[in-house]
C-alpha cells in the first residue's frame, strides 16, 4: 500500500488526534474533505485497539483501503476475530455487545456522528470504557431537542465548506432556485423532517413531475443528480427524463448502475436516499433537490455529493425545487448557516448566483426594519432549538448569528454560537451559556438601575405602548421614509438597536 500524503489541514487534525490522550470530541470537516483518511491513518500511527462506528453498509469499506492492516468487521453474518481495529455497523453491533469485553477497545471513532445520540449510539458508549471517542461529521446539526454537546465536549478541529472552496480543495457551487407548484406549509413534520407519505402526496403529482423533468432538461450540466422523496417519485421522474435510472435500496447491481454512470451510459441518477452519505461521484456536475427536507444535515449531505473535484468540472450547479413552504426548509443559503422566510421568496431570482454571494443578497432581504420589529420573537424560537436560556437578557441577533445587547454606557457582542453551543471569547471557544450566565450575574451586580433597558421581562411591557416621540426621531433620523405608525415602544427599541449596531 502506497503511504498517505495528507493535505496540511489533514495533517493538522491527526496532530491534534494524537496528541490528545482521553475525552470525547468531534470534529467537523465539509463532505469532500478526507475525514475517512485522517481517521485512517490515526488508526495506521497509533497502537490502540480502536472502534469505528458507522450506519450505512457503504461505510465499512472505505476505511480499510487506507489501513494498513487486517481490520475485523462487525456486520449481518460478518465478525471479528479478536483484530485491533473493528469496523462495526451500529444495527448489527449494538445487538452483539454481550459478545465483547468492555475493556476492549481504548478508542472509538463514529463517522457521521450527527446520529450519535441515537439510543443505538448510546448503548454502545454506555457499554464501552473507551479512553478517548472520536465524533467525525460534515454537519454537527439536529433538526429535534438533543443536542450532540450531550455526547462530545468540544469540537477540537473544524474545516467548512468555506474552506474547503476557498482553498480549492471542493468545488465552487452557483446555485439556482425554480418553482414548482407544491405547498408544503401544512405538512405534518416530526422533529427530525416532513413526514415521509404526505411530503410524497405534496410533490409527487403529475404536474409536478414534468415541472421537474424540465428542469432537468433547461437548466442542467452534465452528469446529474436527483434527489426524489420516494421510490415512486423517483420512478414518475424516471419516465419523464431521458437516458436516467432510479437507484434505491432494493436496487440489484447497484455498483453495475453506478459505473454505467462514471462511463458515461447513463447521465442522470434518479435516488431515494441512497447517495447521501459514504458515495464518491466527484463527476456529478448538477444536483437537483427535489426532496423538500427541513432537515439540515439531510440537505448538507445531499449536496456534498456534488462538491468533490473532478477534471473539466468547473463548478457543481445546485438547483433547489422551492415551492410555498414555511421558515424552516432547506435551501443553498441552508450551507451557510442562513434561514429566511422561504414562504415569501420561493418565487425570487434574487437568491441565485455563487454561493459566497448569497448572504450579502440575503442580507439586503432580511436586514430591514419589518424584520427588525419583531425580532425579539426569533430570538425566543431560536434559543429554544439551541437549549439556550438567555437570562431573559434583551439581546439582539445580528444577521451573522452573533447576540448584541446595547445600552446607554454598555455594549457587549458574543460571537455567533456554533453547534456544540460554544463561541470565542478572548480568542478562546467557550460555552455560550455559562458565558451569558455570567453576563446576567454581571449586570446584576452591576447594571441594576438599566434593568428596565436589558432585561426583557421589563422591555416586552413596551408592547402595549406606543413608540415615544424620541424613538420615532432618532429611526426618522436614519429611516427617513419608514412609517412608524403604530409602531410599539418594544418595536421601535429592536429597530433601534439594529440601527446602533449597523
Amino acid at each position: 500500500m502506497k503511504p498517505i500524503i495528507l493535505r496540511p489541514y489533514q495533517q493538522e487534525c491527526l496532530d491534534i488526534m494524537t496528541g490528545t490522550k482521553e475525552g470525547n470530541y468531534l470534529n467537523q470537516m465539509a463532505t469532500g474533505l478526507g475525514k475517512t483518511i485522517i481517521f485512517a491513518e490515526y488508526c495506521n500511527t497509533t497502537d490502540y485497539n480502536i472502534l469505528i462506528l458507522v450506519h450505512r453498509d457503504e461505510l465499512i469499506y472505505q476505511p480499510i483501503k487506507y489501513i494498513n492492516e487486517d481490520v475485523g468487521i462487525e456486520k449481518a453474518i460478518k465478525k471479528s476475530n479478536g483484530e485491533r481495529i473493528v469496523i462495526a455497523s451500529v444495527q448489527s453491533l449494538h445487538r452483539r455487545l454481550e459478545n465483547f469485553d468492555p475493556n476492549r477497545f481504548d478508542v472509538i471513532i463514529t463517522d457521521e456522528c450527527h446520529h450519535s445520540c441515537a439510543k443505538s449510539y448510546r448503548k454502545i458508549y454506555d457499554y464501552f470504557n473507551f479512553k478517548i471517542h472520536w465524533g467525525f461529521t460534515a454537519t454537527p446539526n439536529r433538526n429535534d431537542n438533543i443536542r450532540l454537546s450531550d455526547i462530545y465536549q468540544r469540537i477540537l478541529f473544524a474545516r467548512d465548506l468555506k474552506f474547503g472552496i476557498e482553498n480549492k480543495f471542493l468545488s465552487d457551487i452557483k446555485c439556482y432556485r425554480t418553482y414548482i407548484n407544491y405547498d408544503l406549509s401544512k405538512i405534518e413534520s416530526d422533529s427530525e423532517d416532513y413526514k415521509i407519505n404526505a411530503l410524497n402526496q405534496a410533490v409527487n403529482t403529475n404536474e409536478n413531475t414534468l415541472a421537474i423533468a424540465k428542469v432537468y432538461e433547461d437548466m442542467a450540466v452534465g452528469k446529474t443528480l436527483i434527489f426524489g422523496v420516494t421510490v415512486d417519485h423517483c420512478k414518475s421522474l424516471q419516465q419523464e427524463i431521458p437516458n436516467s435510472i432510479v437507484i434505491d435500496h432494493k436496487t440489484k447491481y447497484r455498483e453495475k448502475h453506478i459505473e454505467r454512470f462514471k462511463n458515461g451510459d447513463i447521465n442522470c441518477l434518479i435516488n431515494c436516499g441512497i447517495f447521501t452519505e459514504g458515495t464518491d461521484l466527484p463527476m456529478i456536475e448538477t444536483i437537483i433537490i427535489a426532496r423538500p427536507t427541513k432537515n439540515v444535515a439531510l440537505y448538507t449531505q445531499m449536496v456534498g455529493r456534488g462538491t468533490r473535484l473532478c477534471k473539466d468540472k468547473t463548478h457543481l450547479t445546485l438547483i433547489d425545487c422551492v415551492g410555498v413552504s414555511n421558515y424552516d426548509l432547506c435551501t443553498a443559503p441552508t450551507l451557510l448557516g442562513l434561514k429566511f422566510n422561504d414562504k415569501e421568496t420561493s418565487r425570487s431570482k434574487k437568491l441565485e448566483g455563487n454561493l459566497f454571494d448569497l448572504p450579502g443578497k440575503i442580507e439586503k432581504y432580511v436586514d430591514k426594519p419589518d424584520i427588525w420589529r419583531y425580532q425579539y420573537k426569533e430570538i425566543n424560537i431560536w434559543a429554544k432549538s439551541k437549549q439556550l436560556n438567555l437570562r431573559g437578557i434583551n439581546f439582539f441577533k445580528m444577521p451573522d448569528g452573533s447576540l448584541i445587547l446595547s445600552f446607554p454606557g454598555f455594549k457587549i457582542a458574543i460571537e455567533p454560537i456554533d453547534n456544540l453551543n460554544c463561541t470565542i471569547y478572548k480568542g478562546k471557544r467557550v460555552f455560550a451559556q455559562k458565558l451569558i450566565d455570567r453576563l446576567y450575574k454581571y449586570l446584576l451586580e452591576t447594571h441594576m438601575d438599566k434593568r428596565y433597558l436589558w432585561d426583557f421581562e421589563s422591555v416586552k411591557k413596551w408592547d402595549k405602548i406606543p413608540a415615544t416621540e424620541k424613538q420615532i426621531d432618532y429611526i426618522k433620523k436614519y429611516l427617513h421614509d419608514y412609517d412608524c405608525k403604530n409602531l410599539t415602544k418594544l418595536q421601535a427599541n429592536q429597530i433601534l438597536s439594529r440601527l446602533f449596531n449597523k
